[in-house]
């Protein structure tokens, strides 16, 4: 190639550049307004390169995100491959077990299949954010942790990569479905879900009501909605929610076609895209920096074209009807009070039309709470597995995390 052609190529590349981060950092701007201060107060404070070398030290010294249990694979009805881990219960202690015969009442068995309770991560993130909970929890039941399709080690979505056929909530219900199927064939099953997550669980049971009657015998929802997404303001004030409405579909699609050069900008933007992590996940200010960079870990790891092909799918979600399906067993109903994503009166609206759950809201917690204020969100799920039959009473569940405050949280039991 002579100097020419490649100084033209080179310039076409940087043009092309160019207009992508522009794109990018127009949207950046709006949606990063409550952010912007502290990242400017970190740039007058700490000089770039340190900040880069302290995201390293907290990448290599911090454990969260290093559990494992036994891999499995299942595929979905398009093909997808769908990775999840499970993490085996001890053999039970007799003298615990007599303590909790609710299983035995429940299923009619001698020895009944143990309980299997499934965990679904929400968008941007991968099944290592249920970290606190899984190591609380580990040994005590039977556990499965599962990626949602293209996030984590799940492969790319053949439907959405191969067709072109746009994401939605009812294909991650199904997705959910044969990771039961794979994982989980028979026995109770107790399904936990954040976020999106939580939204897919909601997507199951609409598309297959027989087995929530027949099957699940608890739930948890945590920091989720049943719909009318499109009406969160995300914290904004008016103008920029109509600009982010406006504007943020067509920039993510523009991005998403451009991926592998915003891919390549994301190292040039990190200060800012941490900042807006961190408005966007955690409302507390204390919160440990190694657990704000293994959050901004995770979300960084999902693939800008993967962000906007599933960003369309949550204005049209609308499950409340599917709801109903889950009024006969125990449920949790869990949220931050500061959640800007998934605001806690969507968690309330859910609540209101399961009012035998349990609703807790949480002070002080944003959307990612269950890494923001670990202690709760595993208390009461332990809760809820024992009041479900899922461990015995007599189980301890490990105390993963700060100090649990009971007057930290409101509830409505």
């Amino acid at each position: 190639m002579s100097e020419s052609s490649a100084a033209a190529g080179a310039s076409g590349a940087f043009g092309g550049w160019r207009r992508a981060t522009g794109i990018a950092g127009a949207a950046i701007g709006v949606v990063a307004a409550g952010a912007a201060a502290t990242v400017a107060v970190e740039r007058m404070t700490v000089g770039r390169n340190m900040r880069r070398k302290a995201r390293l030290a907290l990448d290599s010294a911090g454990p969260y995100g290093s559990l494992r249990g036994t891999p499995g694979r299942a595929y979905a009805d398009d093909g997808t491959e769908l990775y999840y881990e499970t993490d085996e219960a001890d053999d039970p202690d007799p003298a615990a077990e007599a303590l909790s015969p609710r299983r035995r009442r429940l299923f009619g068995l001698k020895d009944p299949a143990p309980v299997t309770v499934v965990f679904s991560h929400g968008y941007c993130l991968g099944q290592d954010c249920w970290h606190f909970q899984r190591a609380a929890l580990r040994g005590v039941v039977r556990s499965v942790y599962w990626d949602q399709r293209s996030h984590g080690r799940s492969g790319r979505g053949v439907a959405q990569s191969r067709d072109d056929v746009p994401l939605t909530i009812d294909q991650l219900g199904r997705d959910l479905k044969a990771v039961l199927d794979a994982a989980a064939p028979e026995g109770p099953v107790v399904l936990v879900g954040h976020s999106m997550g939580g939204m897919t669980v909601m997507a199951l049971a609409a598309q297959y009501p027989e087995l929530i009657r027949d099957r699940v015998v608890a739930t948890a929802f945590v920091g989720t909605s049943s719909g009318r997404l499109g009406e969160v303001d995300f914290g904004l004030p008016p103008a920029g929610v109509n600009a982010v409405r406006r504007v943020l579909p067509g920039v993510l699609k523009a991005l998403g076609q451009r991926a592998e050069l915003v891919e390549r900008g994301r190292r040039a933007t990190a200060d800012l895209f941490a900042g807006v992590i961190k408005r966007y996940s955690f409302a507390g200010r204390d919160i440990d920096p190694a657990v704000a960079r293994f959050a901004e870990r995770m979300i960084e790891s999902t693939p800008i074209d993967v962000v906007a092909e599933f960003y369309p799918a949550f204005t049209d979600h609308d499950k409340t009807e599917a709801l109903a399906l889950f009024a006969r067993q125990p449920v949790l109903v869990l949220a931050g009070v500061q959640d800007l994503v998934t605001p806690s009166e969507h968690s309330e609206a859910i609540a209101d039309l399961l009012p035998d759950a349990e609703l807790v809201l949480v002070p002080d917690a944003g959307h990612l709470v269950m890494l923001e204020h670990p202690e709760v969100v595993t208390d009461r799920l332990a809760d809820l597995l024992t009041r479900a039959g899922a461990v015995p009473a007599g189980a301890t569940v490990g105390d993963h995390g700060k100090a649990s405050n009971a007057s930290s949280t409101a509830q409505r039991g």
